[in-house]
């Protein structure tokens, strides 16, 4: 299907980016930016809202997790209702529900419930997310016009994940709730004007329902498997319960697995997964995000309990990375055309795979310039090349009628990783934190494991990512063998 704000006439002429066509596409970059805003907002505040509120630390764990796992357990259904209902319609009424959302989460006045807003905006966020990437693939015409919006799109949650973090260090300084009043009025904004702006897109024809049962599966089987990973390191990682909790979670997912077979209209369609590059876009983006989720999260703790930082002095010093970010935004798509997907993802976990080497040398009395900094500008340099090339390597080749489920995939990927890799920090970090009143130089080496597992994420990325590049060598060996078998023939036939 063709966008009303596209000229489809040639494919190979340019599409012309109307007035209208750039409103479309910020409306879409406003709902991603919230939903990652969301995310980061929540990280600098959780010191605050601990003494605030009177939770632990593996309970604020949770106030994030409840927004990744509500974002991410029903990201299959969202971008499946998507294709069926229609992209315009889930995705403005989604966003509906995220404004409600974020209201009620600034007004609550306990842990439980604030873990419950949170969940529900992860809810909405699941089904705009989807919606509005699959927008965006089915109005620009697959490659450079497409890597174009993408990458302006994709940099957009970028920044609006590290930029969260600057707002969230400002509002915190009055009162952690700005924080989590902030997205509402902006929601509304968005919602109003994409009222105007969206096109309308047709409904897939199915007859095969929305798939209830592998939309609670996959939810329970997230859930359980963070909730399993958060508790182990107080139950006893070799203990009854937790041996018994990860079987559970093993039943939960192959279940998951055999309704996703044999259902008429799946979550998603498992043959999407024999492709090689959609395999580890997917994988890449699981171990991307985990790893600074988890990196986001032992820092803030480490500025502001351990070396006293405010909390807009915290927000600060991420600043250089969502800055890096945010310039790149309409640069990334050209080099994502010039050098390929590929590259670039190894290139992006290279870079934040140093840069996590080099934050090993914090101690108690930093330098920022010297230890921080450069950390940071390598983490941005890495989401700048990485999480566009991940989403245009995730949605290339898809049939338009799939388009919902894969980007519900990715997104899937994205936010499963955030939280199940943060719930492994955190008990990495649980299980080394030292007893009441110990020395800083003990508080701070108990960061150190945490820290290290973040970077064995991280590469566990990049290998995964450089199987990429020689499949990519493969298939260019291949044609240059052909190139040059027919050469030859032609020769041969010039000659006789």
């Amino acid at each position: 299907m063709t966008s009303p704000l596209t000229t489809p006439a040639d494919p190979s002429s340019a599409i012309r980016w109307t007035p209208r066509l750039w409103g479309t596409l910020l409306v879409l970059c406003a709902a991603m930016f919230l939903d990652a805003l969301d995310v980061s907002m929540v990280g600098v505040a959780l010191p605050s809202i601990g003494a605030d509120l009177g939770l632990s630390t593996s309970t604020l764990q949770w106030i994030v997790s409840g927004y990744i796992l509500g974002y991410g357990g029903l990201l299959l259904l969202g971008g499946r209702a998507a294709d069926l209902l229609g992209r315009r319609q889930v995705f403005l009424v989604a966003l509906g529900v995220f404004a409600v959302a974020s209201l009620l989460g600034g007004l609550v006045d306990s842990g439980p419930l604030l873990i419950a807003s949170r969940f529900v905006k992860g809810l909405s966020a699941a089904f705009t997310a989807p919606a509005g990437l699959s927008i965006i693939t089915t109005t620009f015409a697959e490659g450079p016009l497409r890597n174009r919006a993408l990458s302006i799109y994709t940099t957009c949650g970028a920044t609006g994940y590290s930029m969260g973090l600057v707002f969230s260090g400002l509002l915190t300084e009055a009162s952690w709730r700005y924080t989590m009043l902030l997205p509402a009025p902006v929601a509304l904004i968005a919602l109003v004007v994409g009222l105007r702006l969206l096109p309308r897109s047709g409904r897939e024809q199915s007859t095969g329902g929305y798939d209830i049962p592998g939309a609670v599966l996959g939810t329970a089987s997230m859930l359980l498997l963070v909730f399993t990973v958060v508790q182990a390191p107080d139950a006893g990682w070799g203990s009854a319960r937790t041996l018994l909790s990860f079987v559970a979670v093993i039943a939960l997912l192959a279940a998951f697995v055999a309704v996703e077979r044999r259902i008429p209209s799946p979550l998603i369609r498992l043959g999407v997964l024999r492709s090689g590059p959609q395999v580890r876009a997917q994988l890449g983006a699981l171990t991307f995000l985990g790893s600074y989720m988890g990196f986001q999260f032992l820092v803030t703790f480490y500025m502001q309990q351990l070396l006293g930082w405010s909390a807009l002095h915290t927000a600060l010093a991420f600043l250089p990375a969502g800055a890096l970010v945010a310039l790149s935004a309409t640069k990334v798509g050209t080099v994502i055309d010039r050098f390929g997907t590929p590259r670039l993802i190894v290139a992006g976990f290279a870079l934040m795979v140093v840069g996590y080497l080099l934050f090993l040398r914090i101690d108690l009395d930093p330098v920022y310039a010297a230890v921080i900094l450069p950390t940071m500008l390598l983490v941005g340099a890495a989401f700048a090349l990485t999480f566009p090339s991940l989403n245009v390597q995730a949605t290339s080749g898809v049939d338009e009628h799939e388009q919902g489920m894969v980007s519900g995939l990715l997104n899937t990927s994205v936010q499963v990783g955030g939280a199940l890799f943060l719930a492994v920090v955190t008990a990495v970090l649980t299980a080394n934190t030292p007893e009441e009143g110990a020395s800083p130089q003990a508080v701070l080496d108990s960061y150190l494991p945490a820290l290290t597992v973040v970077t064995g994420i991280a590469v566990l990325g990049l290998l995964i990512s450089l199987t990429g590049l020689r499949v990519r060598r493969r298939q260019e060996s291949v044609v240059v063998a052909k190139s040059t078998s027919l050469e030859e023939t032609e020769r041969v036939v010039v000659h006789d």
